[in-house]
């Protein structure tokens, strides 16, 4: 099992940035890829960025390239993404996951663990 708990998220105004963390802890954090996901309301959960095992690889959504960063440290356990530019389309709730499959993966079915998620809310 992998326990995966998401900080870092709150208000802010549009053109504003956020830093969320995503602790994880019961397994080898190294053996997994990562990735980040939101859900808006009345919408379905979708990908917004992704990590291979070594942090060498990575995939963004087409909406928030050049504006979000996925990183991870794996002497933390932490991975992490950096939202600059913040719009207020990218109001959602953000979960950040785990897959078994050590490379970049994007689709949400490739994860096997998701953390309870925290809300991200941009004015304009």
């Amino acid at each position: 099992q992998v326990q995966l708990v998401e900080s870092g998220g709150g208000l802010v105004q549009a053109g504003g940035s956020l830093r969320l963390s995503c602790a994880a802890s019961g397994r080898t954090f190294s053996n997994y890829a990562m990735g980040w996901f939101r859900q808006a309301p009345g919408k379905e959960r979708d990908v917004v960025a992704a990590i291979n095992w070594n942090g060498g690889s990575t995939y963004y959504r087409d909406s928030v390239k050049g504006r979000f960063t996925i990183s991870r440290d794996n002497a933390k356990n932490t991975v992490y993404l950096q939202m600059n530019s913040l719009k207020p389309e990218d109001t959602a709730v953000y979960y950040c996951a785990a897959s078994r499959i050590r490379t970049v993966v994007a689709a949400s079915l490739n994860y096997n663990y998701w953390g309870q998620g925290t809300q991200v809310t941009v004015s304009s």
